[in-house]
């Protein structure tokens, strides 16, 4: 059963243990947004599930008890001991615990041979839900992930061209991901109450995904540090041509050398590689 608010408090104070802010450590205390986490991923018996940050162990215990076998990481030592001592113990062949930090072990250690049909399921901590997301989006890449974000990160990954929040890990995610219908969640369901809602994001693998080259994503995130600079004088130099064969591929779509990085459709900038290839 997921652990109720003041069940949460007196295990942290039998651990000794203050949430740390630095960490993304506030603690899921409502047993509805865990068992909607598990509807929205689907979550059956025999599924292989990656979880990050399990901290007190309340989402991985319902994922255990579903059935699952659940990889995970906690890069907190005195969390990681607690799920040692009681989940690891309770089941010993499901579950799989690694101490460590989420952002270079993206998908918990789980072997290459059982990284296919995955899913992800996690309670993101904020700090690090961009790099490991980048991470995880080079592959293998999971049929689906359901992740509590905060509400901002959360945004950033769904924004449609055009404005401030669309940037690169919107073109990454997107390119691989279709993004289902979530749910909203409450700041007075975690402990300690964080200042901001959070959202569960539901994604589903794309029939056919579109993973980009780390030359071709360094090359976009560069064209989003400059937001302001029209792309024409941005890729001056980067690509063959100073990108005519970009522009060219992309002038259906509206898209010109005195277009802005945030202007460009997701569809478009999948049109880079090539472009990119051509020297």
């Amino acid at each position: 059963m997921p652990l109720s608010p003041s069940t949460t408090r007196d295990l942290l104070a039998q651990l000794g243990h203050l949430p740390k802010r630095f960490l993304g450590q506030n603690f899921l205390v409502d047993g509805n947004i865990v068992m909607k986490s598990l509807e929205l991923a689907g979550v059956q018996k025999g599924d292989v599930v990656v979880e990050v940050g399990p901290g007190l162990g309340t989402l991985t215990s319902a994922l255990l008890e579903a059935g699952a076998d659940v990889w995970a990481v906690e890069m907190d030592r005195t969390l990681h001991a607690h799920l040692e001592a009681t989940l690891l113990k309770e089941f010993p062949h499901t579950f799989h615990l690694l101490e460590g930090d989420a952002v270079e072990h993206p998908l918990a250690a789980l072997p290459a041979d059982r990284a296919t049909g995955f899913k992800v399921v996690a309670n993101l901590p904020y700090a690090i839900s961009t790099p490991w997301m980048d991470s995880v989006l080079s592959g293998p890449l999971p049929d689906r992930l359901v992740l509590m974000l905060q509400q901002e990160a959360a945004q950033r990954y769904a924004a449609k061209p055009g404005g401030k929040q669309f940037g690169a890990i919107s073109i990454f995610l997107q390119s691989a991901y279709d993004i289902a219908p979530g749910h909203k969640v409450a700041a007075a369901c975690f402990h300690p109450r964080p200042d901001i809602e959070s959202y569960l994001l539901n994604l589903v693998r794309k029939p056919e995904p579109f993973i980009f080259s780390p030359e071709v994503k360094a090359l976009i995130r560069a064209c989003f540090q400059q937001r302001r600079k029209q792309l024409g004088a941005l890729l001056r130099g980067r690509l063959p041509d100073d990108g005519r064969a970009w522009f060219g591929r992309i002038a259906a779509a509206g898209c010109t050398p005195q277009s802005r990085a945030e202007e460009v459709p997701v569809a478009q900038w999948q049109e880079l590689p090539a472009a990119l290839g051509s020297a």
